[in-house]
């Protein structure tokens, strides 16, 4: 998986128009399960790329000033908490046509 890069994904409530999701795979259900999965695979990625670069900063003995006074540790924990939500994120891509999807029933169909 390719590093996540959110863009500017507005975090706040808005309304959607149901239709335009059902008009992504002619199911709105179906697009509810593609959008789960998705939202999944964001936050998975984001959370080993989270962890990847605070095991910079483990150590074997935690020292109670070390950790008050790390702030770069700080800094990317907080820049990680501002990200918008994996699900937001995935509604975004399913809007911008970015995800690909395939039914298991249609490849069997094919045969």
């Amino acid at each position: 998986m390719d590093k996540i890069t959110p863009k500017k994904i507005v975090r706040s409530a808005i309304s959607r128009d149901l239709n335009l999701f059902e008009d992504k795979t002619s199911n709105l259900y179906k697009t509810v399960v593609i959008l789960s999965k998705r939202a999944n695979q964001i936050s998975s990625t984001i959370k080993e790329e989270l962890q990847s670069k605070l095991s910079e900063f483990a150590t074997d003995n935690d020292n109670l000033e070390e950790i008050f006074e790390n702030r770069e540790q700080i800094e990317i924990s907080s820049y990680y908490e501002r990200m918008p939500k994996s699900t937001l994120m995935a509604i975004e891509e399913l809007m911008d046509d970015k995800i690909y999807f395939r039914s298991a029933n249609e490849d069997t169909d094919n045969t």
